[in-house]
């Protein structure tokens, strides 16, 4: 086999979550160009659909699951149809998740506990769910989609940071369990132009983050993608457990926000 083919994803099926904007959309993009058969799963049908439309040109076979990760009635819905209609399930990308900065004083424990669930038990349970199916043809694959900011702690992500700190360390726990069977790995994502970033980007925020980045850019949901392509596939075939970092060189998060008491003793 040539070295090329080995980011080939032909027959394979992968489940992506918060799979209709932003990063899930691209790497998305990224497995239906490598030839993966994919399985949609977000809150919004219509950007789905809209989805599935513009990738149908591809020729991979897509399913359109609209979930709401928190409903794990609804996750266990998802594995089912994926399994009636493919028989099989060979990646999974944990990429639904998110909070907002907030300073810890305004967090109430309610939230923290929600951005913990949303962000590290969603992903549990579904991999949970998927494992044994990952397992039976002995090439599975999980991805996490974590973040910088789960391992370079700045003031205003208690409840986001902590939450990817988290299922970073989800991740290398089930590396661990499951190998050699199922290989978990994760990206831990920097800046990236989505959506959600776009709401708080001023030209002078985003210049501000472009000036603290060692890259000198923002990132692109296509870089997340390309990491997700070849940890996902045989050419990572002997990678699992690793932390991914596509987040353009950061040693801290470049978003300046304030400190409790404003650095004041």
């Amino acid at each position: 086999m040539a070295l090329m083919d080995r980011f080939s994803l032909q027959g394979r099926v992968a489940i992506i979550t918060g799979a209709g904007k932003g990063i899930g959309a691209g790497i998305a993009r990224g497995f239906a160009e490598a030839g993966a058969s994919l399985v949609l799963a977000a809150r919004t049908e219509s950007d789905l659909q809209a989805l599935a439309q513009e990738l149908a040109s591809l020729g991979g076979d897509i399913l359109v699951v609209a979930t709401d990760v928190l409903d794990f009635e609804q996750l266990q819905a998802l594995v089912k149809q994926t399994m009636d209609r493919f028989g099989r399930i060979d990646i999974l990308v944990n990429n639904a998740g998110g909070f907002p900065p907030k300073p810890m004083l305004q967090t109430s424990a309610r939230e923290f506990e929600a951005a913990l669930r949303f962000n590290v038990t969603t992903a549990f349970e579904l991999s949970r769910l998927c494992a044994p199916h990952l397992a039976a043809h002995g090439e599975g694959c999980i991805l996490n989609i974590s973040s910088v900011a789960g391992h370079k702690p700045t003031p205003c992500f208690s409840a986001y940071g902590t939450a990817k700190g988290a299922l970073s360390l989800l991740t290398r726990e089930l590396a661990q369990e499951f190998a050699p069977r199922v290989r978990v790995n994760a990206i831990a994502v920097g800046s990236t132009r989505t959506d959600a970033l776009n709401t708080v980007l001023t030209p002078e925020v985003e210049q501000t983050m472009v000036d603290l980045t060692p890259m000198g850019r923002l990132g692109e949901v296509e870089d997340i993608a390309l990491g997700a392509l070849y940890l996902c596939s045989p050419a990572a075939s002997y990678v699992t457990g690793d932390i991914l970092g596509i987040n353009g060189g950061l040693e801290r998060l470049n978003m300046q926000m304030p400190r409790a008491w404003g650095g004041m003793g």
